[in-house]
């Protein structure tokens, strides 16, 4: 996922996964944490492997608040949250965002993969021209 959010732009810069932030006597993990200099803040993202719940959006804006309080510097604007979700029901997203101060978006992502004859022709396509690029190398020599 890392990798995916850094190709989103050149001013993705990247702080920290699994970033520990204290609030209190207590210790909290935001999942990736990035920097963007054009916008000049800090990007938290939150990775759900579930459906969307409300309480994901509590969970986000608490890192937001920690994240503005301790972590960012005067002359930074505020954090922005990106809340990642496996799937979502529209109704409840729009429920739980309807009363929140702080921009907001949440997005859904789903995991495909490819099937498995689909795979199998790959890796033996990959081996034949391992094996092809071998054996010339081999006869040339």
């Amino acid at each position: 996922m890392k990798h995916f959010i850094l190709e989103l732009g050149k001013d993705f810069l990247f702080m920290g996964e699994e970033y520990r932030i204290q609030v209190g006597n207590s210790d909290f993990i935001i999942d990736l944490l990035f920097y963007h200099r054009s916008l000049q803040c800090l990007i938290a993202f939150e990775l759900k492997s579930t459906k969307f719940k409300p309480e994901h959006l509590g969970q986000l804006n608490f890192y937001l608040e920690a994240l503005d309080r301790d972590i960012k510097k005067e002359n930074e604007n505020p954090s922005i949250g990106i809340l990642l979700c496996k799937n979502k029901d529209v109704e409840v997203v729009e429920y739980a965002l309807s009363r929140n101060l702080s921009p907001a978006m949440v997005a859904e992502y789903q995991t495909l993969l490819p099937n498995k004859k689909l795979l199998q022709q790959k890796f033996h396509e990959i081996f034949e021209n391992t094996s092809d690029g071998s054996s010339r190398s081999n006869t040339s020599t």
